[in-house]
């Protein structure tokens, strides 16, 4: 098996992400592509609601809780203090597919896009300082670039620069 290619989202919060991957996922899985993604948090989060029969077996100190139904599965898994699993661990967990979207993950060695929103809390730039920043998305201008910048909102050109960043 093929493993899948991987390209990221990078960006401060607040910076449109989020809004980019949906954006991109839409797009790529219209273009026939099998499209996952992997979306980094940097505080805890949780998917099920306090008293629901899955949270009561997290609490009681299950290792991981499997919810099943006839249309879609999801496994938690509690690090109960491990350290958080690497991007490669997380990638190895996934069901095979064409293109891994992942946001968030800053800093690894993937080739990515920066995303930047003038109402960032945070618009220092990222892409001077990664080298597998390959291009940035801005609802604003960006002068001093040395790598492509596209409109935040221009998916179609985004996700065509993606696809052949990837050699799909």
């Amino acid at each position: 098996m093929t493993p899948p290619k991987i390209f990221g989202i990078a960006g401060w919060k607040n910076s449109g992400k989020t809004g980019l991957a949906v954006r991109l996922v839409t797009e790529l899985t219209a273009r026939g592509h099998k499209v996952s993604t992997i979306k980094h948090a940097h505080h805890d989060f949780d998917i099920d609601k306090v008293g629901a029969d899955s949270y009561r077996h997290r609490q009681a100190g299950a290792h991981e809780v499997a919810l099943v139904s006839g249309t879609r599965y999801a496994i938690m898994h509690e690090l109960r203090g491990a350290p958080e699993p690497t991007l490669e661990e997380v990638l190895a967990r996934l069901a095979p597919c064409d293109i891994v979207l992942i946001e968030g993950y800053k800093r690894e060695p993937v080739p990515k896009i920066e995303a930047r929103r003038l109402e960032a809390a945070n618009r220092t730039p990222l892409a001077p300082t990664d080298p597998y920043i390959c291009a940035i998305a801005s609802d604003h201008p960006v002068d001093d670039a040395s790598i492509p910048v596209f409109d935040l909102d221009d998916t179609i050109t985004i996700a065509d620069f993606i696809l052949g960043t990837l050699n799909l």
